[in-house]
């Protein structure tokens, strides 16, 4: 390399978001720059009466097998690969005619978007991009040279410096968008790779890629010293990805993180049957209730631990009325999610200025199949999501005693809840609402004891006379190793138990229920969430 700045002479635009073409074009032009262009994108310019070269003429052959080849040919490819300062690249471009070509301009055809539309098989082909991702990994190789631009956002940059550098640009920025364009294209490969391995349902693939587009940079992470960004991944689940943001400051890593965990919870209870409210505080519920209305339901997870809810996250699988929205600003409260808000609820909240308010239009569905990524040192761990739905449970009674409606449909209840709880995960529940949860412990035992202790402080902070652990179910993620747990939940006051079942002391357990006249119920699936 002997000079950093590369004058812009000759550009060749293909792009399939014509957002900010037609200026960008125009600027181009005015700086002398010969463009040209292929398909739609030639159209469009021609049409805002810009000068534009078609592709063809520098091929020398038409677009041809309905625009699957028209760019792969070597007047192309030579004219971005050539090295400026090589003599035998250049002696070789002249021999073959090949012109050089400046600046390269592609967004690749829509194929994320194409996916989550839910197009059909041979639409979804058709918009794999081929010559896109050829011309920007030949361009990106060749930063020394080339500029290239993926993305609409980075045209005011380019024209930014070809303004300062007599239409040139510098060795810095056409690094920087060589690393962008790489980054592009390994993230819509990746789409298209997760896309297929699920069409032919590889579900361990010998190579996994995953790739995602800057949707927030972060402050920080977890912690003030780690840095983060939060990326979106096509196509989205209804979510915190999807979510709109009415006001409050940006969202922090651990807001977005809380928020998830509290919509996906809350999303586990159909609006059409109940209205339900989960409050979550460092990924965990501190309370989790249904109720006839919002407020009804707010109320009774409120009621389950108040101290823990303080700073909380509120997550509600119904569009927000300001009844709710009165109750709820009651406390401090991060982040409010849920798929809408009234007029009145959103004045309401506008009144508590460091409240985040998001609506989604939408819940997550929790039987929607997905993958989970953690990263280890050296690798990744991949998983799909657990998308186990109690109601899809066959359900087996091991004790003598039968559960009543009233037990059925609280232990349903609380299993619910325990897939989303930390493991060792401990749940107990009365009326459709969490009196207790113990969390993220070493020992199931332990979470059983925690879970009722923290009844007992809530009772006394409502002023109830017992916990309401009293006449409770109690939903265990895995099953009781030991009987201790289970012994412990029944000192506690509950009356029936839920669990997976499939522990070698199994008939210890229910011996133990047996001796206490619960209830208790199998139901062959295990929430370990870690």
């Amino acid at each position: 390399m002997t000079d950093s700045i590369r004058r812009i002479t000759r550009a060749l635009i293909s792009v399939s978001d014509k957002s900010g073409l037609v200026p960008f074009a125009e600027a181009l032009a005015a700086a002398g720059v010969e463009i040209v262009s292929t398909g739609g994108t030639a159209a469009a310019l021609a049409a805002a009466g810009l000068p534009v070269r078609d592709v063809a003429e520098l091929t020398g052959f038409p677009e041809m097998m309905d625009g699957r080849v028209k760019t792969l040919h070597p007047a192309v490819h030579g004219g971005l690969l050539a090295i400026r300062d090589s003599a035998e690249h250049q002696n070789s471009a002249k021999q073959h005619g090949i012109e050089p070509i400046d600046l390269l301009v592609v967004s690749l055809y829509p194929f994320e978007a194409t996916i989550a539309s839910g197009a059909d098989f041979d639409t979804s082909i058709e918009n794999i991009d081929i010559g896109g991702p050829a011309m920007i990994r030949a361009a990106a190789k060749n930063f020394d040279g080339v500029a290239v631009v993926v993305d609409p956002d980075d045209y005011e940059r380019v024209l930014a410096e070809m303004r300062a550098n007599a239409s040139g640009t510098t060795i810095e920025l056409r690094r920087r968008l060589a690393a962008k364009a790489y980054a592009r294209t390994a993230a819509y490969d990746a789409a298209i790779s997760r896309w297929f391995a699920e069409v032919v349902k590889e579900d361990v693939p010998t190579w996994r890629s995953f790739g995602g587009r800057l949707a927030q940079p972060l402050r920080y992470g977890e912690n003030p010293h780690q840095t983060a960004a939060f990326y979106h991944m096509a196509p989205s689940r209804a979510g915190v990805a999807t979510a709109h943001q009415h006001q409050g400051k940006e969202l922090s890593y651990n807001n977005l993180n809380d928020t998830d965990a509290a919509f996906e919870l809350v999303a586990e209870f159909d609006p059409s049957k109940t209205a339900a409210v989960a409050i979550i505080k460092h990924a965990n519920p501190c309370g989790v209730a249904t109720g006839a209305t919002l407020k009804d339901a707010y109320e009774k997870a409120l009621r389950c631990d108040p101290v823990s809810a303080f700073g909380g996250i509120i997550a509600l699988n119904r569009e927000i009325d300001a009844e709710a929205a009165e109750a709820m600003t009651q406390i401090f409260t991060e982040v409010v999610i849920a798929p809408g808000a009234s007029d009145a609820a959103r004045e309401i909240f506008a009144a508590k200025k460091n409240l985040r308010l998001l609506t989604t239009n939408m819940l997550p569905d929790p039987r929607a199949p997905g993958l989970l990524v953690r990263s280890l040192a050296g690798g990744l761990l991949v998983q799909s999501r657990d998308d186990a739905v109690v109601e899809d449970f066959d359900l087996k009674v091991v004790t003598k005693r039968q559960p009543t409606e009233a037990e059925f449909a609280d232990m349903r209840f609380a299993f619910k809840v325990a897939k989303h709880v930390k493991s060792n995960a401990i749940v107990y529940a009365r009326q459709g609402a969490t009196v207790g949860i113990g969390a993220g412990q070493m020992s199931r035992v332990d979470s059983t004891r925690i879970a009722a202790w923290k009844a007992g402080e809530a009772a006394k902070t409502a002023e109830i006379a017992e916990p309401l652990t009293r006449g409770s179910v109690v939903a265990s993620d895995a099953f009781f190793p030991f009987a201790d747990g289970l012994i412990a939940a029944a000192d506690a006051g509950a009356t029936a138990v839920i669990q997976p079942g499939g522990s070698m002391r199994d008939e210890e357990v229910i011996a133990a229920a047996d001796a206490r006249n619960l209830a208790m119920v199998f139901t062959g699936i295990r929430h370990f969430r870690h």
